[in-house]
């Protein structure tokens, strides 16, 4: 079957976001969330940004599937991206591992989480599919990587960036030749290949994978048979395709959106407490490396119904004031002070309060006089008065997680923990 003349490949597409995992090294973060639906950015999920780029895109058809503590993605999706009509041909369908292939089996691997849905991925009556993790923060075209997957017949395309050489050994790396067909396929080298003509930068997969949907169901049953597959795309789908048939790599630098005031592509794996708490500071930049004013390419997601931010005392010492910071809708920043900070929807902090490098999540509470310097606040914490973190390290590592970098991160489960050893 091919493409029908002068439409949008997008249009003859679905996107099946794998957002299943709990992202264990977020620690304490996802206890209670899997790693798509902790908070990005002031007002977003992670997840936002997979969906946000497929609909930007013109894709139209999308699916979820979810398994780790899903209820708060699932309630954020049917919040958030409740508007796609079914008589527009627009679809959006939460798949929980629902035992429907067999009553004893969950998704066992990433490949199998489409495997099990091959009948409503049929329903879509689609051509290509694209396969996309649900947790990384990135701007990206998936039309441009479509039409690359049909001009080479790959059977195929695998995202890639660009990165330095030695930097790569934490990835799965892309052997490539002159035409930027794959030739092997590493995962976590010690020593990754270089890109032939560029031989200090390497390859590595971005997890983002376009296939025909004809030749990826063949290959699912196929994978479903044998019993010594993990039936994992990374492990198992993608190598064998290497091997025997042909896998075309797709430069990010290529199909990412930038609104003219990035310096370089985009793209962060926020699945540390380090790495999480640096892409939502680096917003406050006063030029980011993400653009997310850009309304070309909106960062879709639930907008809650809040009134505006507000700053209330001006005395000295208590004055309401937040500089090189990104304040939500109905923050109240109540004679404290705020610095190269990002507060989340509905965050209060009390007067002589001082925060600086603070994410601090949706309906965090700041109690008066307390020091926060380099912290992770989650959502509807209440930080008691006088709480000093981010001046002894010995001191915030006694009672809240601190990272390899000197972020700490608190929960109220910490919280109440040190009040009851503290007779609070």
């Amino acid at each position: 079957m091919k493409p029908r003349p002068n439409t949008r490949l997008s249009s003859q597409a679905m996107a099946f976001v794998l957002a299943g995992g709990r992202g264990s090294r977020l620690k304490e973060l996802t206890d209670r969330r899997a790693k798509p639906a902790v908070y990005f950015g002031g007002k977003a999920r992670i997840i936002d940004f997979a969906l946000s780029n497929a609909l930007n895109s013109g894709i139209r058809k999308m699916a979820i599937a979810t398994q780790y503590k899903a209820h708060s993605l699932i309630r954020h999706c049917q919040r958030g991206w409740n508007f796609f009509r079914a008589e527009r041909n627009e679809y959006l369908d939460i798949l929980p591992a629902s035992q429907r292939v067999d009553e004893n089996k969950w998704y066992l691997g990433t490949a199998d989480a489409v495997a099990q849905n091959i009948d409503i991925v049929d329903s879509y009556g689609i051509q290509y599919v694209i396969v996309l993790a649900g947790d990384h923060v990135y701007k990206m075209d998936y039309e441009i990587m479509l039409r690359q997957h049909v001009e080479t017949g790959a059977d195929v395309t695998i995202g890639c960036l660009t990165v330095p050489r030695m930097e790569a050994t934490a990835f799965g790396v892309m052997h490539v030749d002159k035409t930027d067909r794959i030739t092997a396929f590493v995962e976590k080298p010690k020593d990754p290949p270089g890109i032939p003509g560029d031989p200090d930068h390497a390859l590595a997969s971005m997890g983002i994978y376009v296939f025909d949907w004809a030749f990826l169901r063949d290959l699912l049953l196929k994978d479903m048979a044998d019993p010594n597959s993990s039936h994992d795309f990374g492990n198992d789908l993608i190598p064998d395709i290497v091997k025997n048939g042909k896998a075309m790599a797709h430069r990010f630098s290529e199909s990412c959106v930038t609104s003219g005031l990035e310096e370089e592509p985009y793209w962060r794996d926020v699945g540390t407490i380090d790495a999480y708490w640096q892409a939502n500071i680096d917003l406050t930049d006063f030029v980011p490396k993400l653009d997310i004013y850009d309304n070309g390419w909106p960062i879709w997601t639930y907008a809650e119904l809040v009134p505006p931010a507000k700053f209330i005392h001006d005395e000295d010492g208590r004055r309401g004031m937040a500089i090189s910071s990104l304040v939500s809708g109905a923050c109240i920043v109540s004679g404290s002070e705020v610095r190269n900070s990002l507060l989340f929807t509905g965050v209060r902090t009390h007067s002589y309060s001082a925060l600086e490098y603070v994410v601090a999540l949706p309906y965090v509470e700041v109690g008066r006089k307390a020091q926060l310097n380099r912290c992770v606040i989650d959502s509807g914490v209440v930080i008691p008065e006088g709480l000093v973190v981010g001046e002894d390290p010995d001191e915030d590592e006694k009672w809240f997680r601190r990272s390899e970098q000197g972020i700490v991160l608190i929960t109220q489960d910490m919280l109440n923990a040190r009040a009851a050893k503290l007779g609070k």
